[in-house]
């Protein structure tokens, strides 16, 4: 399974550092999509990834509309991660996906509502009290990624720490 995590315009170059380093750590390709509201060079950024920077496999996207143009939605395993989901984010069969795609929008707006109302069979969200607006966006990266290689087996993921060995 290939596991392509997509962040949408992301304001926050920590989160951004921490998803890259869940990314490396897992696998994943990581989509960055413009306009960043940072530099990919910052040290915030390299700092929060640590040395997994050369690790990881990056793709850059000049805005939303020339990744979907890319990716279309309709022919690919794409869900669109957002408090306003119609699904729980653990309902989905990944089990039997070839390649998938998981996008997450900015910190302070997530993705946009037009995108969301058009795919809305294809939005999940991570359940949570009705009071709170949402979790950070890096804690949100690890929680379905993770989820999504459990229902894999966690194929490809070293299950036996190097120290029993």
């Amino acid at each position: 399974m290939k596991l392509n995590v997509v962040l949408v315009e992301p304001e926050i170059p920590q989160n951004t550092g921490n998803i890259a380093r869940t990314c490396a750590a897992i696998g994943a390709k990581l989509h960055l999509v413009h306009p960043l509201g940072f530099s990919i060079s910052e040290k915030q950024v390299k700092r929060a990834g640590l040395d997994y920077w050369d690790k990881l496999e990056i793709e850059e996207h000049s805005s939303f509309e020339k990744f979907l143009e890319k990716y279309r939605p309709e022919e690919n395993n794409m869900f669109f991660v957002t408090t306003k989901g119609k699904h729980v984010y653990s309902e989905p069969d990944y089990s039997k996906m070839d390649e998938i795609f998981v996008l997450f929008g900015k910190e302070t707006k997530g993705l946009p509502e037009d995108i969301l109302m058009k795919y809305i069979d294809k939005t999940v969200r991570i359940p949570m009290r009705p009071t709170l607006r949402s979790l950070n966006l890096s804690n949100s990266v690890a929680i379905v990624v993770y989820d999504i290689f459990r229902q894999c087996n966690f194929e490809g993921l070293e299950e036996i720490s190097n120290y029993f060995k």
